[in-house]
């Protein structure tokens, strides 16, 4: 791979609609919930994807019940699907290969998730010491992500996180390693609604940790640890989490915030938060 300013900036990690056949809009189920308002069984086009497999109401999916869409992200599997492994032939015009191209999407979903994380260690310059094997391991994910789509159904993705997480977790222990003081450990924590406004949590561990509905309002999570942390409807106003290391859109997406927020420069700031 050559240099870049940021591995995790790079466009095949971001999703790119206009390239994609609304696979997410297709290929996978939802249910009748507080995120979606009706049921959609896998395999079946949402009623809102139009001809050119845009979203009809995109600008409005929350206007109408839709919540679900606005923090989902395919870390830029969509087009890979569409574009490489089934040559920009979509299942519109070659219906035979829609069920392929459904079953495909969930799982080079997953592996691009694995590349985001990778490209986010790899953008830490205190994790110098694994970069190699960090760079490896992309190398070695890309191309199977480029394979044909008979590979991709065939790919063990617990075998795969397994591989990758211990690199990761290094990764995450020397970024840490500089930040002052003690850091708490609140690794796999089920936090659902705790009151933790304020909370001191730079440089903490939260991997995995259980954030449903929690007040962490004006915490400072600078240099936190985030993977996996499930943050739906956690509050975020004034929070910091300026350099939270592996925190992705769609956490963002399902938290609350405000304009006193502050997110990572690689991160927007989702638009249906409070001004």
């Amino acid at each position: 791979m050559s240099e870049r300013t940021s591995y995790a900036a790079q466009p095949d990690l971001q999703a790119d609609c206009g390239s994609c056949f609304g696979l997410c809009c297709v290929a996978l189920p939802f249910s009748r919930s507080s995120d979606f308002p009706v049921d959609k069984s896998a395999g079946t086009p949402c009623g809102n994807l139009q001809e050119d497999f845009r979203c009809g109401i995109h600008r409005r999916l929350r206007d109408q019940g839709y919540n679900g869409c606005t923090v989902f992200d395919c870390f830029g599997a969509g087009q890979k699907v569409s574009q490489v492994t089934f040559k920009g032939v979509s299942w519109r015009e070659e219906p035979d290969s829609a069920r392929a191209m459904y079953e495909v999407f969930p799982v080079v979903r997953q592996l691009h998730e694995l590349l985001k994380y990778i490209a986010q260690a790899l953008d830490l310059p205190a994790a110098g010491p694994v970069h190699g094997d960090l760079r490896r391991a992309y190398e070695r994910l890309d191309a199977l992500t480029r394979d044909t789509a008979e590979t991709l159904l065939a790919v063990d993705v617990d075998t795969l996180r397994g591989e990758v997480n211990p690199l990761l977790l290094r990764a995450s222990e020397l970024a840490r390693a500089a930040v002052p003081g003690r850091k708490k450990n609140h690794r796999g924590a089920h936090l659902m609604g705790s009151r933790l406004r304020g909370a001191k949590l730079r440089g903490a561990s939260l991997r995995g940790a259980l954030l449903i509905a929690a007040d962490l309002s004006g915490s400072d999570l600078r240099d936190a640890d985030l993977i996996g942390a499930d943050m739906r409807d956690t509050n975020l106003c004034g929070a910091d989490l300026r350099g939270a290391l592996f925190l992705t859109q769609p956490q963002l997406n399902a938290a609350r915030g405000d304009a006193r927020t502050k997110v990572p420069q690689t991160l927007e700031r989702p638009l249906h938060w409070e001004d």
